[in-house]
């Protein structure tokens, strides 16, 4: 008995809960998790009740509706309710239609997603796709937003950068969310920190200086740099979804509302095309070739 609670020290809502917020870095680890929450609530602790909040009701939906139990264990049906609950948290005021807003949302948001893995297949991923659908709803309802002057600091940009994948702007929270990475998979952090690194670097070549020291070209390219590293790809493809999620990003800008993950969630669309386009035309020579 000793030993199986310490293996497995928490129970099955907990683990879920935590592997939840560690899939919001496409990681399932219940101790990266737990340093994601940590970052939450040591960094922004007015956020991290809509967190788990969010997170809670993407699971509760998923039990309710019978969605498979492995995938509610991994945290698939948490970690877009982590983030809609953290974006809901962050830009509307406080009323006591907000926890059922982020209730609501949050089990919307595993809905959606059960759906994407239905019906997405290997091209259309969801990755953080419902919490780019829902948190441009939100956004649209909130004031615009004003961007705090912070000072030009290239060691505290890379950790906003990581940092603002949870919409955290202290590089403490970074801090904590990279030791988290580095717990569950170090190859895989060590390339969201490239990642975060190149889109700083990227956009200050391009003038963008004080969004850079914000973190805001940070957290698409680590994000892409965490989809395509986390199985030890060539690291040419992982460079090249890092490229593409940069390139994206000022597409988006140019909504009326901030692009969020939009730039990684279609860069990542992007290299499945062209991986399956690939495929596709490998299998095609081949067969000419035995004809």
């Amino acid at each position: 008995m000793y030993t199986k609670n310490f293996v497995n020290p928490c129970p099955d809502w907990a683990t879920a809960l935590l592997n939840g917020f560690s899939q919001v870095l496409l990681l399932r680890s219940p101790l990266c998790g737990l340093c994601c929450l940590l970052a939450i609530l040591l960094t922004a602790p007015a956020l991290v009740g809509g967190a788990l909040l969010g997170a809670l009701a993407g699971l509760l939906t998923a039990q309710r509706r019978g969605y498979d139990r492995a995938d509610r264990q991994a945290g698939l049906y948490c970690y877009n309710g982590v983030l809609i609950g953290i974006l809901i948290s962050a830009v509307l005021p406080w009323s006591a239609i907000l926890p059922p807003l982020i209730i609501a949302a949050g089990g919307l948001s595993s809905m959606l997603t059960h759906q994407w893995r239905k019906r997405g297949g290997k091209l259309l991923v969801a990755y953080t796709a419902p919490f780019v659908l829902l948190g441009w709803a939100a956004l649209m309802m909130a004031e615009p937003a004003t961007t705090a002057y912070v000072e030009a600091d290239p060691l505290y940009a890379l950790l906003r950068g990581v940092g603002q994948i949870f919409l955290l702007d202290k590089p403490m929270a970074g801090l904590l969310i990279v030791i988290g990475m580095y717990f569950a998979n170090p190859y895989a952090a060590t390339w969201a920190v490239i990642g975060s690194m190149l889109g700083g670097a990227v956009a200050l070549l391009a003038g963008e200086g004080q969004a850079v020291w914000m973190g805001l070209y940070g957290f698409n390219g680590a994000l892409a740099a965490l989809a395509f590293s986390r199985q030890g790809e060539r690291p040419w493809v992982t460079l090249l979804a890092i490229a593409l999620a940069l390139l994206l990003q000022p597409l988006f800008n140019l909504l009326s509302v901030a692009g969020l993950t939009a730039p990684f969630v279609v860069a990542c669309w992007l290299m499945h095309l062209g991986n399956y386009l690939a495929r596709r035309g490998h299998r095609h020579d081949s067969a000419e070739l035995r004809s």
